[in-house]
């Protein structure tokens, strides 16, 4: 069975820690935004509560550590319900709020977050190939020590459907049936694709926009470099990286300048508090995973503008707006 995705528990403190922020934000916007724009606030707290909902069920996955995604179990359901909360957010916040967030700040970035958040979560549970998956060890070849069976001369056996050494070009005997390998059970709500190089540009926008446009402190900048710094080291295998990121931003907001009320205060301690568990994450283990995926970390240059805007936001290919039956969720 492969390794769930269920996730440890630093990631776990991660993934709440940043909703936590996220959700409090969200609320604040959808209100503050009820007057001005009814259409947009009432998007948000769509978002907020399948926000609250999809936490609820992250906190039921956590206790679930294996599970083999092509059987039909009760145990996938709630897999299935994560990943149709995360594509309807996905949905809304691509197609409703980031349209509508060009003359906000705070809300802007906190949108393109919660992108990033719905991609990290498909590469969590369903990505194809899956990030848990093992690679078959290799076991090393003993020496031949005179007489016996010489281990070296041995060879895997040939795939059964080729015909054994005489590999058999012609059709398949009757009643032997090719074997197919079967895809993942929640095929039919979102495509098993490699969802990784879309999430990645998610995060990369995500945290370009949070140094430009927000404080070293501030609250969701430090949600963004979070969730980013688990992604880095739990995603991509990228321990070192994801270590640099965290020191990085904690030394941000040691530097930073601007002044905060007590409750963002309050928010950004207990952030900075997880960020200090991901700087030590996987130094045990001796340093970052091997194979990781490079992917650029350095903190973004800090160039605001007298209007609070980056100009133009790349453009992240979304595999999930091709899906019929989703144009509308509402």
């Amino acid at each position: 069975m492969a390794r769930i995705q269920g996730v440890d528990d630093i990631l776990f403190t991660t993934l709440m820690a940043s909703s936590d922020v996220d959700q409090k934000f969200l609320g604040q916007f959808a209100k503050k935004t009820g007057e001005d724009n009814p259409f947009l606030s009432s998007m948000l707290y769509k978002v907020l509560g399948l926000s609250v909902i999809l936490s609820k069920k992250l906190v039921r996955a956590r206790k679930l550590r294996k599970l083999d995604t092509t059987r039909d179990t009760k145990s996938l359901q709630l897999y299935h319900h994560i990943i149709w909360l995360s594509r309807e957010g996905l949905v809304i916040v691509e197609q409703y709020i980031i349209p509508m967030v060009a003359d906000y700040v705070e809300l802007k970035v906190l949108a393109y977050k919660l992108l990033a958040s719905f991609y990290h979560i498909f590469v969590l549970f369903h990505n194809q190939p899956s990030i848990h998956q093992t690679a078959i060890p290799s076991f090393p070849t003993p020496p031949n020590k005179g007489k016996g069976a010489d281990r070296g001369s041995l060879r895997f056996s040939p795939n059964p459907l080729e015909g054994g050494p005489v590999r058999n070009p012609g059709p398949l005997p009757p009643g032997l049936a090719p074997v197919s390998i079967p895809k993942p059970s929640a095929s039919f709500l979102l495509p098993a694709i490699d969802y990784i190089p879309t999430a990645s540009s998610c995060f990369t926008v995500a945290a370009a926009l949070s140094d430009n446009l927000l404080s070293g402190s501030h609250p969701i900048r430090l949600s963004v470099k979070l969730e980013y710094a688990a992604y880095l080291y739990d995603c991509l295998h990228d321990g070192e990286g994801s270590r640099k990121l965290a020191q990085q931003t904690i030394r941000d907001v040691y530097n930073a300048q601007e002044g905060m009320d007590d409750d963002m205060f309050d928010d950004a301690a207990e952030l900075v508090g997880t960020l200090g568990k991901m700087m030590k994450r996987g130094l045990s283990s001796g340093g970052s995973t091997p194979g990781a995926r490079s992917v650029a970390t350095s903190s973004t240059p800090r160039a605001k503008t007298s209007s609070g805007d980056t100009g133009v936001v790349p453009k992240i290919p979304s595999p999930v707006q091709s899906i019929s039956g989703i144009q509308n969720p509402l």
